[in-house]
This record gives C-alpha cells, sequence and structure tokens, in this order.
C-alpha cells in the first residue's frame, strides 16, 4: 500500500527478534532512502491518545491572539525555544536561495525537558546551547503534558528507527546507539495559519530545504496546503499526511553518513489551492532527531570502499546544526 508516491512500511514485527522480518522491513526502508528519502510508517506503537492530545493542546494555542502567543517568544533573539512568530524564518536560505521569502507559519519549539545536573555534557558551555530550558504557556493547561508525552513516544520511536536504518545500511543494529543516546533532539510545533492576505511572489508555507540531522518524524494533518516533495527526476510531488501514520525523512548527517547512498531531500509545504476553505490552519509535529551534538558524521564502514572514497569531510553533529540555524534566521 502507497501513500501518494511514498511507500508505507509496517514496522510492527521490527522488535519481534524475528531475523527475517528485520531483514525485509530494514530492505524496504533502504529502497525508499536510496529513491527519494522518504517512507511513511504504520504499525509505530504510539498511541492515538497522545496524538489527539498534542493535537488539540496545540490548536488550541495556536488559535490565541497574537498579543498572547507572543508573551512565549524566548527573551534571547534566536534561541530555539518557545514560540517563534509568524514570518519568523525562511527556510529557502538554507538551499542556497539568497532571496527567498520568509515562510507563512508560526512554531514552537520545545527541546529536552529533563537534563541531568551532574552531567557536564549537558551543563557545558557547549551543552547549554543544546539543551536550553523549555519555555511554556501558561493556556492551555495541557499543552505542557501532551508535549512532553509526544516527546517520550518520539523519542522511543527513533531509537527504533535507528536500529532499522542500522540493519538496513548492513551494520549491527546497535550501531548507532553511543552516537544517540545523549540526543540534541527538538521538536517544533508548526502551525500554518489561513491566509487573510495574498502571499510575495514565491512566498510560501516552507521554503524548499532539507532537514539537518539524521531523521525527521512527522505527524501532519490532511489539510489544504501541505507537503511536497522533490524526485530524482525533478518534479514536485504531493504528499498526504494524516495522524495515522508518520512521514519519515533522513537529514543531512545522515546522508552524510551513508556517503550519499541514502538521499536527504528538498521539501517544501505549499499554500492552499485557492478558494479552498478549512476552518482552522494546519497543524504539524516535526520531531528532528538530532545525534549527540558532539557526535563525529564521517562516512560508515558499509558505504565507502577502494573505489568510492568518503565524500564530506568529517563534521561534528552540533556544528552542522548551528550553521544551519544561523543562515535559516539570517
Amino acid at each position: 500500500m502507497g501513500v501518494n508516491a511514498l511507500p508505507l512500511i509496517d514496522i510492527s514485527n521490527f522488535q519481534s527478534g524475528n531475523l527475517a522480518a528485520k531483514k525485509t522491513i530494514a530492505a524496504q526502508v533502504a529502497r525508499s532512502c536510496i529513491d527519494i528519502g522518504f517512507f511513511a510508517i504504520s504499525g509505530h506503537g504510539v498511541e492515538k491518545s497522545v496524538i489527539n492530545n498534542l493535537r488539540d493542546a496545540s490548536h488550541t494555542f495556536f488559535s490565541q491572539s497574537d498579543e498572547v502567543k507572543h508573551k512565549f517568544v524566548h527573551p534571547i533573539e534566536g534561541t530555539p525555544r518557545g514560540f517563534r512568530t509568524f514570518r519568523g524564518e525562511a527556510l529557502g536560505k538554507t538551499s542556497g536561495q539568497a532571496d527567498a521569502q520568509p515562510d507563512l507559519k508560526e512554531f514552537y519549539h520545545i527541546g529536552r525537558e529533563q537534563i541531568p545536573l551532574d552531567d557536564p555534557y549537558y551543563t557545558s558551555e557547549d551543552g547549554k546551547k543544546y539543551f536550553i530550558p523549555n519555555l511554556w504557556p501558561d493556556h492551555p493547561l495541557e499543552f505542557k503534558a501532551a508535549a512532553l508525552a509526544y516527546w517520550d513516544s518520539m523519542e522511543a520511536l527513533a531509537i527504533n528507527l535507528a536500529h532499522i536504518i542500522a540493519v538496513a545500511l548492513d551494520l549491527p543494529e546497535t550501531w548507532f546507539d553511543d552516537k544517540i543516546n545523549k540526543h540534541a533532539t527538538a521538536i517544533r510545533l508548526n502551525y500554518y495559519p489561513t491566509l487573510s492576505d495574498a502571499p510575495l511572489p514565491g512566498q510560501i508555507r516552507a521554503g524548499a530545504h532539507t532537514d539537518y540531522g539524521m531523521i525527521t518524524i512527522l505527524m501532519g494533518e490532511n489539510q489544504p496546503g501541505g507537503l511536497q516533495i522533490l524526485t530524482r527526476e525533478g518534479q514536485w510531488i504531493d504528499v498526504e499526511t494524516k495522524p495515522d501514520y508518520f512521514v519519515i525523512n533522513i537529514g543531512d548527517l545522515l546522508m552524510r553518513w551513508t556517503n550519499d547512498t541514502w538521499l536527504s531531500n528538498l521539501h517544501r509545504v505549499i499554500n492552499p489551492p485557492t478558494g479552498s476553505r478549512s476552518d482552522r490552519g494546519r497543524f504539524s509535529a516535526g520531531f528532528f532527531f538530532q545525534p549527540n551534538y558532539d557526535a563525529l558524521i564521517e562516512c560508515i564502514p558499509t558505504c565507502s570502499g577502494p573505489n568510492r572514497p568518503a565524500k564530506y569531510r568529517p563534521v561534528h553533529s552540533g556544528q552542522y546544526r548551528e550553521a544551519k540555524y544561523e543562515v535559516a534566521l539570517s
């Protein structure tokens, strides 16, 4: 069964311990990551209530006035926590579009909540760049609990996906474990309001970009104006998103790890068709799974050889992310 052009992969049997089931699922993932860099998953084990609670709380928050929402903008400009205002970044700049227009979205940025205070990895000057205290709204009251429950579910799912990816790359299943055990992941709760004014020429909900980290787990809604991805043939195709399944894409760091075997693909969020009607804006949640900030990203052993040298210089995970952030906000 397909989700538009993406395969829908049932991953429920991966943790069964059956080697044949693991290899079958991993082979499907590998094929999709080579072909287009995206796939969708069912059988993920995330409770519907966790997803629905986050959607409901987020819609309630974003439906408030700008005056209320702006109280939760982080006081230090550029800090990736709290509310980011409408047209607050231009993702197209990260893919070389110097004149990209600001995106027609707003979002709420959330990181890890519990920080081990006795571990310098989190509390050192380097650690403080990535493990920043969250900024929580006071309404709705359910927002924080819903977001943290979703975070926990996504973290477990991301680790499971990392094991699938390792098998898909002919690595030991736990190969990534010591590179993601202190991951510097953030969630973005994206909101694309209904538009009252015509956008500027070329201005869309999210400009064409690749994601920066290892993988992204996306939960979206079936509302007008959604995700598109670029095929290897240069065609933009629509990708249906629903809360029933997650859309997964690999990021730049995993593409570098695989020596470009797998594709970190351009994608964007387009505007609703002219004349479309919706009683509320479109919501999505992206779990941007970022390896440990000090993980060295260099070509993995199974993706290079005498006739296939490494294409990229090694880079630390955190350094790469920070460089991308600076461009998007410039």
